[in-house]
């Protein structure tokens, strides 16, 4: 199951249009800080990358501090370019050598659930049997978000590109494409094809993963939000360290710098690099700086 809760974390750099489904509007009241440096000024929004079409996040707080920036800042870059770069690096990263079978390399016991869980998907099962576990694992996660009514395009950080974009404000990227898919397709493949064995056992039976963090993010309950982070990644430490507590190291560095520039930055990565001890903010107070938030 890790990697699922991997997968969820690192949407950001994936787009989707999914279909609009009216439903009545659900307010969120999301944690924002704000931070000051010696000559800037840094505001922080944590995002969940799938999210219901119905949730509206914009609380006054938020809208103040988006109308302020001067620079945004995210994750990673989703436009055209990097969209192609995704392509380009599914292909190099994402294909089992030629002649190989996905489907033959899995258990016996497990072929009825891959031919149920790619059906279930809507996946063209000619290709994903030459795809490597990581991305067919990647695709069966946002159809099986998608069937829950998430999508990415709902997602904060596709949200508040967009009105920056709108608005001609120049973006920032804490990351690359390939940095981010690397932290996907890095893994050991034995690990991963196991990892993928276990998961198709209970694609679509498992109780929702995101609601409890969807629920903690909308309500602005921060420290909530870090004990279901750390509980789902608590048994796997080294996958802890690489996917949240060196990346927040190396962004709040990042952070460091853009305080002394005499700008307005809007950050917005994924919400559970926001919360808790090895969260962004507690990192930036343990160096110093005022923050105000939860």
């Amino acid at each position: 199951m890790i990697f699922r809760k991997v997968a969820a974390a690192l949407l950001a750099f994936f787009t989707l249009v999914t279909p609009l489904r009216a439903e009545p509007v659900v307010k969120a009241h999301p944690a924002l800080w704000h931070v000051k440096g010696p000559v800037g000024e840094v505001y922080l929004l944590g995002s969940i990358h799938l999210l219901p079409k119905n949730i509206d996040w914009h609380t006054p707080a938020i809208k103040t501090a988006m109308t302020k920036a001067n620079v945004f800042v995210f994750e990673v870059s989703t436009d055209e370019k990097a969209q192609g770069r995704i392509r380009e690096l599914v292909a190099e990263m994402g294909m089992l050598p030629p002649g190989q079978s996905l489907r033959q390399m899995l258990p016996a016991s497990v072929h009825e659930d891959f031919d149920t869980a790619i059906k279930s998907a809507g996946l063209p099962p000619n290709i994903v049997d030459h795809e490597k576990p990581w991305l067919v694992s990647l695709q069966l996660l946002v159809a099986e978000g998608t069937a829950r009514h998430y999508s990415p395009d709902a997602g904060v950080d596709h949200a508040v590109m967009v009105a920056a974009a709108k608005a001609h404000k120049p973006s920032r990227f804490f990351e690359t494409i390939e940095q981010q898919l690397r932290l996907l397709a890095g893994s050991d493949d034995k690990l991963q094809l196991e990892e993928f064995a276990a998961d198709l056992k209970n694609y679509r039976k498992d109780e929702d993963d995101l609601a409890p963090m969807i629920a903690a993010w909308s309500q602005g309950k921060a420290d909530k939000l870090a004990a279901l982070m750390n509980s789902e990644l608590a048994d796997q430490p080294e996958v802890k360290k690489a996917l949240i507590t060196d990346r927040n190291r190396r962004w709040a560095l990042q952070i460091e710098t853009m305080l002394r520039e005499k700008r307005v930055f809007f950050i917005t990565v994924g919400a559970g690099h926001l919360a808790g001890p090895d969260g962004v903010p507690a990192l930036l107070r343990a160096a110093g700086y005022k923050v105000d938030g939860p």
